[in-house]
């Protein structure tokens, strides 16, 4: 692992290099490492939580038969990422791939992993390259539930989300390649791009609220839409990454699977930590970042650590 020293420039990047600079530059402190434990303590406790209520969604599915029960999880290889940049990791996940094109990317690995870094320079060393994600899917559903419901004047609920609503909803939600760009999109109703309502519709504050709610009621038919999709892109060459749970993962019939991993708890919140760090010290920095020398940065990031630690 090639460490660089922590510069302004590098605080003003925020990126993985930073956070990388930021625990190298405080891993002997105490307070460093006692909320890079307490963010590990914490990542732990959401992840449990989140699998818990994942496990549900997954289970209601099963026993409508939109999935089959997995008896073992899929084979994955497994990534140690403790030390190791995210450009490391994902030299490392390529030279694991079959080929440069059609690949079913799974990214899958505790909060805090690295995950989502990895898939984004993963998306920029490979050609066609797709990032998937069920959020807009499951944003949709909750859309399309409201405005259903709405019609006969109910809201969004476990008792009436019921198998006939969601039935007709999932008719309502394709994934089809469009004449007017020749690019693969999610449409609703035949002719509304999700694309186009991403940032709006689809981020009204109504829709935030009831997504864990519609979520837990149609893992099921996300997963099999996200199948599907991924599917048709792989099939026209496209690389496709998708990141997440492996509870859900697991669904996704690919060779290329691929679990980051820290070993231990502390060095599992030291990228949590760090991010906090120099996020707060670059808010503490200001205006005047660009002319400050390296050991007045170093200064602004012990500050930073020391209010963190006062006020957690």
């Amino acid at each position: 692992m090639n460490l660089k020293r922590l510069t302004a420039a590098i605080l003003k990047q925020q990126d993985d290099v930073c956070s990388s600079a930021i625990i190298q530059l405080l891993e002997n402190s105490s307070d460093f490492k006692n909320l890079a434990l307490r963010e590990g303590q914490a990542i732990l406790k959401r992840d449990e939580e989140d699998e818990s209520k994942l496990a549900k969604g997954i289970e209601l599915a099963v026993r409508k038969n939109i999935l089959k029960k997995k008896f073992e999880d899929p084979p994955a290889i497994r990534i140690n990422v403790k030390n190791r940049t995210a450009q490391e990791i994902t030299d490392e996940i390529i030279t694991h791939l079959p080929s440069r094109e059609g690949n079913v990317i799974v990214v899958q690995g505790l909060s805090g992993t690295g995950k989502g870094t990895t898939v984004s320079k993963l998306w920029r060393a490979l050609p066609r390259c797709v990032i998937w994600s069920n959020g807009n899917v499951f944003r949709s559903y909750t859309y399309l539930c409201n405005e259903e419901l709405a019609k006969s004047g109910k809201c969004i609920s476990d008792e009436t989300l019921t198998p006939e609503l969601l039935r007709s909803l999932e008719k309502r939600i394709t994934f089809e390649k469009t004449e007017s760009d020749g690019q693969y999109h999610t449409i609703l109703d035949g002719h509304v791009r999700v694309d186009d309502i991403e940032n709006t519709i689809l981020k009204m504050p109504f829709i935030g609220q009831n997504v864990p709610t519609v979520a837990q009621q149609t893992q099921g038919e996300v997963i099999r839409f996200a199948i599907n999709a991924l599917q048709k892109l792989s099939e026209e060459g496209y690389n496709v990454v998708v990141e997440g749970r492996a509870q859900t993962l697991n669904f996704i019939e690919t060779k290329e699977r691929f679990e980051l991993f820290i070993p231990d708890v502390p060095t599992l919140g030291q990228r949590r930590a760090a991010q906090r760090v120099m996020a707060r010290a670059l808010d503490l920095v200001g205006s005047q970042i660009d002319s400050l020398s390296d050991k007045e940065v170093c200064r602004y990031v012990e500050d930073a650590l020391e209010y963190l630690t006062r006020c957690d």
